[in-house]
């Protein structure tokens, strides 16, 4: 199992969300699409060679942002990365996989 945590624009969540649960992830049991999500500031400084869906080249950007997260089983991984991508509006999307534990191997 992996941990999949991808920061996007409030405008864009809806789909990303959409577009991970239906490449596989956030299955749980008996439930598909869960995920988890809070809202924060996104920060960066596009460079000279950068193409911003936000912002303009050298200027320093604060946006509105939110941070979907879920888990998604290793045979769905790279569907699930390749739809973020495709749904994500940004030119190189904040994106994190960890490698977890289920839970349910240490309980009786």
């Amino acid at each position: 199992m992996y941990h999949l945590i991808v920061y996007c624009p409030l405008k864009a969540a809806d789909r990303v969300r959409k577009a991970m649960a239906d490449a596989g992830a956030g299955r749980i049991g008996n439930y598909d699409s869960c995920s988890f999500s809070c809202r924060g500031t996104g920060r960066f400084r596009p460079n000279d060679e950068a193409r911003p869906a936000i912002g303009k080249t050298g200027h320093l950007e604060a946006v509105a942002e939110e941070r979907i997260e879920a888990v998604v089983e290793k045979a769905n991984l790279r569907a699930v990365l390749r739809a973020v991508v495709d749904a994500h509006p940004y030119e190189e999307p904040a994106i994190h996989v960890l490698k977890m534990e289920d839970y349910h191997t240490y309980l009786p």
